[in-house]
């Protein structure tokens, strides 16, 4: 990415903690591989429709987000009809869970004045008695990223001066990915359709371990699509050790990616 200035470099990658700098989990883990993203820029055909299908399903997947954070501590707003499935779909499963989130850990910013890198948890909840980070994600499915950004949060949260400034009710015990989405099914042949950031991807009934019945054509007409049905996942990683370390690492590679700046920065020396 290209900066035009210091001043360009620290807002682009980082936030200012008490009077210092420290460059963002999530920026810090850009430095990861990722070639499902390369798959999906091959399949739209140019970098253009790319980035128009990743800005749109960006903001579909931010107000998902931010309705799930409103709606999980109780506050009564207008659920937006586009999202509906996925929103009551979540409602249920917070209720069948007992998920409890704490209404002042929502979207808290976090910092580690040990190891120098700043972030925002999405939410700390209580699940069946143990207390922990919970990440809502949007996507199609459970990435290994993911878990190097949840235990980025994780070993921040374990530092004391952090705690104190927090006011944790009690230590941080595990951690959890939690996925919602919707997606519409095929009447005939069991087909799923997803329709985020004005594209349509249709994945057959045996790519998504059912068995179909009826004989539909690959194009998104030749199916009978049912109503958006909301799906909703939690999955809990207790071990974090290994994803700690490789997040570490992550952070060094992005370091001696970025020398110059960090060095204008002061981050570097």
């Amino acid at each position: 990415m290209w900066f035009k200035d210091v001043e360009h470099f620290k807002k682009e990658n980082g936030y200012e903690v008490g009077g210092a700098w420290y460059p963002r989990v999530t920026r810090i883990l850009e430095v990861k591989a990722k070639p499902g993203l390369q798959v999906f820029f091959k399949e739209m055909g140019s970098f253009d429709a790319a980035e128009d299908v990743k800005n749109k399903s960006a903001e579909e997947g931010t107000l998902v987000h931010e309705t799930v954070q409103k709606i999980a501590v109780g506050e009564r707003i207008e659920i937006p009809k586009k999202i509906e499935p996925a929103v009551t779909a979540f409602q249920k499963f917070q209720d069948e869970k007992q998920i409890f989130f704490y209404p002042e850990f929502i979207e808290r910013q976090i910092w580690s004045s040990l190891h120098r890198y700043a972030g925002t948890v999405d939410a700390l909840a209580t699940v069946g008695g143990k207390f922990g980070v919970l990440d809502i994600k949007t996507s199609t499915g459970f990435y290994p990223e993911y878990n190097l950004q949840t235990a980025a949060y994780v070993l921040a949260l374990q530092e004391n001066d952090l705690k104190r400034a927090l006011g944790l009710p009690r230590e941080i015990e595990t951690r959890w990915i939690l996925r919602v989405d919707q997606q519409r099914k095929c009447l005939r042949c069991r087909a799923m359709l997803r329709e985020k950031g004005g594209r349509n991807k249709v994945r057959a009934a045996r790519a998504n371990g059912t068995n179909g019945n009826g004989h539909c054509g690959d194009s998104h007409d030749d199916h009978y699509w049912g109503p958006a049905e909301g799906i909703v996942e939690m999955r809990e990683f207790p071990y974090y050790f290994k994803d700690i370390r490789a997040f570490l690492a992550a952070k060094t590679l992005w370091e001696w990616e970025n020398d110059y700046w960090l060095k204008q920065v002061g981050y570097l020396r």
